[in-house]
Order: structure tokens, then C-alpha cells, then sequence
């Protein structure tokens, strides 16, 4: 693996089904933005002549990122899938976006891969949100390798980002952390920069020139052999030292050399266990090349290293109708289990849905059954229903290529299936299942809309019920307290393309306005008052009068109603027309227009007239009487109070508290969480995290997350309560 003199490209143009799960890999590509992973897809469809220098120009530019939003943001927002072929083997390699704001878009291209290619940037870097994806995919030991990018970067050292790999992702173990080869540098340039023109493969010690465009293998001159055998040698120290044969180490330390299909044999079987990570380095091929440099040893890496769909562990299955089963394998003559990775909207096709298959075969035509389940909250219904699988088809840019199959341990298109949505499960009619989800990131960014135009209201509804099925990181809220509808996204960016799709793809268009918090209002002491409501000015008279004592109680009361009314004073029949006439104008609020809590209204007194008097009178006397004692107290503001949890690596720890307190906020705790990060607990007023998803972003540098839970409403201060009666009486 490798080191092989030969490269053996699969056939041109397209990549065809595969025949057998052990001839798949499930690759996908994990790095922040602009380090480099789209180019380097592209590099590997090229390299495997699955699209050539024209054919690229001809599916627009871009084998991933090929959705118009993509072109002009010039990044990447969405999972993307590019099937590629070698050495008799498909490759499905998710191209993900790497900016935070898309990250449930990264989770589901873990949830389909079996393993990761981590792509850093020479000239960047390893960011801390890139350390914090590498220690989830060691929670569940996927297997990793990292590949360096940009080496013709001006301060590009290849020999300093190997060992800033080893310290960030090797934890305990840095020797699990080494490179396959030294890059073979040309001739200084006039800066002093040397280019990358070929690698040097340690294990066999072969040299692979670049620099013609055309991968060359030749023996290495004796002036290049000193220079790996230092690397050489912990190379082979660091793959023995995991080696399932205990006697290697021994035999290795007594001297004998170790043959290099040995080697190469144990470095496979380490990767594919996830304990040791290989360092790779890449870059596209130059101007009327066809092999980027390094792209034949990627290849070689997740054809012989990488694990196939067999050593995946399937996700939890159960019956639809909640029964237990049996742990399914991945076999395509087993029970069919698929899974919606991506679900996203063609102008020409219609919906298209990123399946990865688990267990059975996936056929056109074949009708079956689409649950889905446990998102209710996030406008995901619980659903299910049988729908007929429409075209099957491998993306490759614009273009769907159709197939015939996909079998376990594939992943597909499937055009129209207009039920499923993101996080689905596909499983046969008679036999349907349920997958366990995986874990979904928080949206904690509110953004309230609005219909640009009554025919854009028009539309609304339905516009957004599909932008949710698209994305299950979105939530959308009709906000019953301040009659706002709010969308929930992760960020700024992923609030920009949400409303760019509403506008492009389903053709609404919505004007972002400020999102309002829940507040409420109660009595700061005792008051009491009269409602008098008397109109006898010819016909039937309304006559109604009720006296009333009012009380606040303690937080999380709402409102309590008492009678008592002696002698009769109000009928009987009256007093849950009282009673109701004080709780609708509780609803609507006495001061400012937020709803009334916590308060004890006793009905003590009140009049009636024998023919005049109603129900609608006395409800009307209720509230008037619930007003007037609301204008002789002063009104309490209330606003709510979360409980956030932002966990943030320890050298952010001092920042974020001190801009907690900037907010209002009380620190209630901190605890170690381990791996260099501890837990700040704290209550912070909702009004001042509006926005906290986006600036602890900039605070932690992408490294800190947070959640939220509503705690209780308290008592705003009085400066700010004024500015909001203030700001109400200038709206009118």
C-alpha cells in the first residue's frame, strides 16, 4: 500500500456499481474551510479519470460544489457525494463543508462514511474546531488519516505541520500520528521557497516524481537516503508497536529487518482499527497534469487501509412498532435498512435524498416503507408512510448517473421520495424499521421572519415545510407569546443560505426582522379597584359592576382566581363570566401588552340588574376592573431567564465568563470536562444570548458550544423595562 510503482486507475468516466460491500469504502473529508478538500476531491476524480480537465468545465466548474448558492459564496454548504473508482474498488468520497455553521451537514457525512480522510492546510493549520471533530471520531474509534494541502504555500513546512498533527491529534500517543513520506523538494525559487515535486515513500524507500505531470517511480539517489531514515526508522517502530503479532516488536528489536509486506500489511491493519493515523501530503495536479501529487498514495491508503462496510458497526434498529430485533449486518440479501443522509431539491428533478444502504439492496421501482421519528420539535413530524422508490442514481456534479442497485453499503440517490426527509429511515413495506438517530447540534441563532408580500405569505408555509425537511439543524417556531414565526439556525451563515433558498428554490421571499423575547408582566404589591360596566342608552341594557382585590404571588403561580362574593352581590351564574373576563385580559397584558402572571385576583363585591346584567357584561366588567387595578400599582416586567452550559477549552474559560457577566449573567459552576476543556454553567436573561451562538464563536475560535434551557422569568431591571415601555409608546 503505498508504495505500489504502479498506479491502476479504474474505468473513465463514470463509476459503476459495486458488485460486493467489501468492494466499497465510505470515505469522507473533514477539515475547516478553505483548507482544501473540495480541490482535492477533484484531484482524485481526476487522478482516477472520472472526469477529465473538460469534463469538469462541463459539470459546471466543480465535482461537489455545484449548487448556485456554492458558486457564489465560494464554499461549501452542503454534504456532498463524488464516486470515484480504483484498483477495482468504488470510493464514495462526502466532500463536507467546513465552516461551523453547516456542521449537521459534517454529521451526516460521518453518519455515512466508515472513515475519514482529515485535510489540513500547511499555510493554516489545525484549528481547535477540527481538534474537537477528531476527538469525536476517536470516541467511536473511526478510522483517520490526515493529508497535508497548500505545501505551495509560501510558509508551507511539511516537517512543522507533521509535528503540529502529532501534538493535536495524537494525544497520548503521538507515534500514532506519522507520515508515509517526505515531500522531494525542487530548487529554491527567488523567495527562498523550495516546490514539492515528488514524495519519498519511507517504507520502500522509492522515490515518486511529480514533477512532469505523470506520477514517475525511480530509486532514490544516495544523497536522498539520509534524509529519511531517521523518519524511516520511528515509522516502523510507531506501526509495530501496534501490531496484533506481539512478536514483532521482539524481532524488530533483535535486530532483524522486518520485510516490507509485513509492514505494509500491519500499517493496514492498524489504520483500519483506528489506532494509528498516517500522514499523507496533497496537492492537484499541475497545469496538463493528470496525477495531483500525492493523489496515487491517497488512493492506495483508502483502497488497502481503509475498512469496508463489513467492520462498520450498524446503527440500532428497531421494529416501527417499537419491538426489538436482531443486530442487522451488512448484507445484500439481508433485510433492507437505509438511511436519508441528505435530502435537498432539483429544479429539473424535483426532491433527491442521499441514502446510505446498511443492510439489503436498494432497486428502482421497488416500493417501500419512510419513518421517521423523534423531531417533532424541530418540525419533523413522526411519519410513516410506503412510497416507490423513483430513479436511482451516483451523483457526479450536476449530473445523475443512473444505477441499477445499491447495495449494502452504498450510497444513492433516489428522486422523489416526497415524504422522506433528512434523518429518515428506508426499510421494505412489510417489514419497516426505525434507526437510531445521530446526534444533531442545537440551533441557537433566532431569526424572525416575515412574507415579503401577501403572495409570498401565500407560499410560506409550504417553502419552509420543505426547507426543514432539508435540514433537521433547522427548527422553525410559531411563537404563540409574541405572534412571531422564528427560524432556529446555527449561525449567521446558515441563517443566509436558508433565506437564499426560500427565495431561489421555492420562490418566497422573507424579510428577517428583530426577534422578540417573551416577556411577561405582574403586580409589584396590593392593589384593588372597581370594573363598572353600565349602558343603558335605549334597547337592552348592559349592566355589570364588579369590585375586585389583586395580589402578586410567587414565580411560577400564573393566575389564581378566588370568590368571595357574600349576599349575593354578583349572582352565582356571574362569577366564571368575572373570572373569565380577568383571565382574557391577563392574556392580553394591562401595561405593556405581555401577558399577566402571578397574581391572586379575589372577586369580593359587585352589583347587578335583574334584566341587564349578562355573561358578555360581566366578562367585560372583569377585565376593566383587572385594568383600573393595574393603574393605581406599578407593573413588574419579567423577563426570561436560561440556563446555559457553554463548554469551552481552559484558556477560554477567563473570556467567556467575564462577557457572561457582560450579559447579565450569574456564573452558577464550573467543572473539568477533560481533554483541556471545562463546563461554565450560568443563568443569563434570554434577552442578551440572541446572539451569543455567533459571538462565543469569535471568542472561543470556533471551539466552544453551548446549550440553553428556559429557567424561569424574573423581574427585569427597571432602566431597561422603561426603555422597552418607552420604545412601545413610540411604535404606538
Amino acid at each position: 500500500m503505498g508504495d505500489k510503482a504502479n498506479a491502476h486507475p479504474g474505468a473513465a468516466g463514470r463509476a459503476a456499481a459495486a458488485a460486493r460491500p467489501s468492494d466499497i469504502r465510505n470515505v469522507v473529508l473533514v477539515g475547516h474551510s478553505g483548507s482544501g478538500k473540495t480541490t482535492l476531491v477533484e484531484a482524485l476524480a481526476l487522478t482516477t479519470r472520472a472526469v477529465s480537465r473538460a469534463g469538469r468545465v462541463e459539470d459546471g466548474g466543480c465535482v461537489s460544489d455545484y449548487d448556485e448558492i456554492e458558486h457564489r459564496q465560494q464554499r461549501s454548504v452542503q454534504l456532498s457525494l463524488v464516486p470515484v473508482e480504483w484498483d477495482g474498488i468504488k470510493i464514495n468520497l462526502l466532500d463536507t463543508p467546513g465552516y461551523a455553521d453547516f456542521v449537521g451537514e459534517l454529521r451526516a457525512g460521518l453518519r455515512a462514511a466508515d472513515a475519514a480522510l482529515f485535510v489540513v492546510s500547511a499555510a493554516d493549520g489545525v484549528d481547535g474546531a477540527t481538534r474537537m471533530l477528531w476527538e469525536e471520531c476517536a470516541a467511536v474509534r473511526m478510522p483517520r488519516a490526515i493529508v497535508v494541502t497548500h505545501l505551495d504555500a509560501a510558509s508551507a513546512d511539511f516537517d512543522q505541520m507533521t509535528r503540529t498533527c502529532r501534538d493535536a491529534f495524537g494525544g497520548d500517543d503521538p507515534d500514532a500520528v506519522l507520515p508515509l513520506y517526505l515531500p522531494l523538494l525542487g530548487e529554491p525559487g527567488a523567495d527562498g521557497h523550495a516546490p514539492v515535486h515528488g514524495l519519498i515513500g519511507l517504507l520502500t524507500q522509492r522515490v515518486f516524481d511529480y514533477s512532469s505531470g505523470a506520477r514517475k517511480d525511480r530509486a532514490p539517489g544516495e544523497d536522498e537516503l539520509p534524509l529519511i531514515e531517521e523518519a524511516r526508522n520511528r515509522l516502523i517502530e510507531g506501526i509495530i508497536s501496534e501490531s496484533e503479532d506481539e512478536s514483532l516488536m521482539d524481532r524488530y528489536l533483535g535486530g532483524e529487518d522486518v520485510e516490507v509486506k509485513t509492514l505494509v500489511q500491519d500499517l493496514e491493519k492498524a489504520v483500519a482499527r483506528g489506532v494509528f493515523h498516517p500522514v499523507l501530503a496533497a496537492a492537484p495536479a499541475a497545469d496538463g497534469g493528470t496525477q495531483g501529487l500525492g493523489t496515487v498514495e491517497l488512493l492506495e491508503l483508502v483502497t488497502g487501509g481503509f475498512p469496508t462496510p463489513l467492520e462498520r458497526e450498524i446503527p440500532g434498529v428497531t421494529s416501527v412498532r417499537g419491538a426489538a430485533r436482531a443486530e442487522l449486518a451488512c448484507d445484500p440479501d439481508g433485510p433492507l435498512a437505509a438511511e436519508v443522509v441528505r435530502t435537498s431539491s432539483d429544479p429539473y428533478i424535483g426532491r433527491l435524498s442521499l441514502l446510505r444502504v446498511f443492510s439489503g439492496t436498494l432497486r428502482p421501482d421497488q416500493t417501500v416503507h419512510v419513518s421517521g421519528h423523534g423531531m417533532a420539535d424541530r418540525g419533523h413530524e413522526d411519519h410513516d408512510t410506503d412510497e416507490r422508490i423513483g430513479s436511482l442514481t451516483a451523483p457526479f456534479g450536476k449530473a445523475q448517473r443512473p444505477l441499477a442497485a445499491a447495495i449494502a453499503g452504498d450510497i444513492a440517490c433516489v428522486g422523489k421520495l416526497n415524504g422522506a426527509e433528512t434523518g429518515d429511515t428506508v426499510s421494505a413495506k412489510d417489514d419497516p424499521l426505525l434507526m437510531a438517530p445521530w446526534a444533531m447540534p442545537d440551533p441557537l441563532l433566532p431569526v424572525a421572519i416575515e412574507a415579503h408580500t401577501k403572495q409570498d405569505e401565500d407560499k410560506l408555509s409550504q417553502g419552509l415545510a420543505r426547507l426543514c425537511a432539508e435540514d433537521p439543524t433547522m427548527r422553525l417556531e410559531q411563537n404563540a407569546s409574541t405572534r412571531q414565526l422564528v427560524l432556529w439556525c446555527l449561525g449567521e451563515a446558515h441563517r443566509d443560505v436558508a433565506l437564499e433558498r426560500l427565495r431561489t428554490r421555492y420562490g418566497v421571499q422573507v424579510d428577517p426582522v428583530d426577534h422578540r423575547v417573551s416577556l411577561r408582566e405582574t403586580f409589584s404589591g396590593r392593589s384593588a379597584a372597581r370594573g363598572r360596566h353600565v349602558k343603558q342608552s335605549g334597547g337592552h341594557g348592559q349592566y355589570a359592576i364588579c369590585d375586585i382585590e389583586v395580589e402578586p404571588l410567587p414565580e411560577g403561580s400564573g393566575i389564581e382566581f378566588v370568590d368571595k362574593v357574600v349576599g349575593g352581590a354578583v349572582p352565582r351564574q356571574f362569577i366564571p363570566s368575572v373570572e373569565k373576563g380577568v383571565r382574557a385580559q391577563a392574556a392580553k397584558g394591562v401595561a405593556t401588552g405581555y401577558p399577566l402572571v402571578d397574581v391572586r385576583v379575589t372577586l369580593v363585591d359587585g352589583k347587578a340588574h335583574s334584566v341587564d346584567s349578562s355573561d358578555a357584561a360581566f366578562q367585560t366588567a372583569g377585565a376593566l376592573a383587572l385594568r383600573e387595578a393595574a393603574a393605581q400599582v406599578q407593573i413588574h416586567l419579567l423577563e426570561p431567564v436560561a440556563e446555559i452550559s457553554v463548554l469551552v477549552a481552559d484558556e477560554y474559560v477567563g473570556p467567556v465568563m467575564s462577557d457572561l457577566s457582560g450579559r447579565r449573567g450569574r456564573v452558577v459552576g464550573t467543572e473539568q470536562a477533560g481533554g483541556g476543556r471545562t463546563l461554565v454553567r450560568a443563568e443569563v436573561p434570554e434577552f442578551e444570548i440572541g446572539r451569543y451562538a455567533v459571538d462565543l464563536r469569535s471568542l472561543s475560535h470556533g471551539t466552544g458550544r453551548f446549550d440553553r434551557t428556559y429557567a424561569r422569568h424574573e423581574p427585569m431591571p427597571q432602566q431597561l423595562a422603561a426603555k422597552i415601555r418607552d420604545r412601545q409608546a413610540r411604535d404606538g
